[in-house]
């Protein structure tokens, strides 16, 4: 059986296999081109997003809908707390499929997701331009953050930027694990090695080819260093997770999140009627002051920021 055609239960999420890629041998060459291309689409005008219907398209509207996701907004609790709206307003029943961010691409691509909502601008915008998709929609941002032990044996407290605090683990050769998986975070993570001029290797850099979640896990029990994304942090902290915040606020550490339904034309059996209605729904003002809500009871602080334009 298919992994996508498994029952769904409840809001549990399905995970599709990670660590994918040898990427040693062309570690540099990609993490610069992402590099380059981030840069770009930064100083880029922002596009005008293409209008979407009012109303839900009556054709191609099915009770279910796959939304590939990147792990964060399932492992911050995020999906928990906004799904049912949508599900109660719509009758559409959402099948979230969590994987990192290339993998979730990868399933639009082959039509195995109607929808996706993932966070690695260069990458998204590809898959606009390569006609996977009619547009990318913003929804809401927060920032990723260097995590480890309160010990900090590497001395990464007080550094102020993340490249110097990079550029200080591979010079003191402090314990760091990789997501390793493809996904946004783990893209973020190598634009970061690359603008610190730094190829990571040897026994202190370690590929888990996991979810944000287990990563920072496996970080803890390790008392190693790891990047991670805020939301997915606070989320952990709260369950008892040791690591602390080294670095934090550093422009590069931005991390944008959009939704993109995918093109009905690169495959007919999408439910496309369904994914219009997910994006209008996901960018309307009552859903974005519900993700600028979650997280205050708990943390004091939103977990994301909204930021759709309408």
């Amino acid at each position: 059986m298919n992994s996508l055609d498994a029952p769904r239960s409840s809001r549990s999420a399905l995970f599709l296999p990670l660590a994918m890629f040898n990427k040693h041998s062309v570690w540099l060459l990609w993490a610069l081109i992402l590099l380059i291309g981030g840069l770009l689409a930064a100083c880029a005008p922002p596009a005008t997003p293409i209008p979407l219907p009012e109303t839900t398209p009556a054709a191609g509207v099915r009770d279910e809908l796959v939304l590939a996701t990147t792990t964060s907004t399932y492992d911050s609790g995020l999906l928990d707390a906004i799904l049912p709206d949508f599900e109660g307003k719509t009758g559409i029943r959402v099948r979230v499929v969590a994987v990192g961010t290339g993998q979730a691409l990868e399933l639009g691509r082959a039509g195995d997701a109607d929808v996706v909502l993932v966070h690695a601008r260069p990458l998204e915008d590809q898959f606009v331009a390569e006609g996977h998709a009619p547009a990318r929609f913003d929804v809401m941002y927060n920032d990723f953050v260097i995590v480890g032990p309160p010990a900090d044996p590497a001395g990464l407290r007080g550094l102020p930027t993340a490249a110097e605090a990079f550029t200080r683990l591979a010079e003191k050769q402090g314990l760091f694990i990789s997501r390793g998986d493809n996904s946004g975070t783990h893209f973020k993570e190598n634009e970061l090695w690359a603008l610190a001029g730094v190829t990571p290797q040897g026994d202190w850099y370690q590929s888990a080819g996991q979810g944000m979640g287990a990563v920072l896990t496996m970080a803890d029990e390790q008392q190693a260093y790891t990047l991670s994304d805020r939301a997915t942090y606070l989320a952990r902290l709260g369950a008892g997770l040791d690591l602390e915040i080294m670095i934090e606020q550093d422009p590069p550490l931005r991390n944008p999140y959009g939704v993109l339904p995918i093109n009905p034309e690169k495959a007919k059996k999408l439910n496309y009627g369904g994914a219009i209605a997910f994006v209008n729904w996901l960018t309307s003002a009552e859903t974005q002051a519900l993700i600028g809500q979650f997280g205050v009871d708990l943390y004091g602080q939103p977990l994301f920021f909204p930021n759709a334009r309408k």
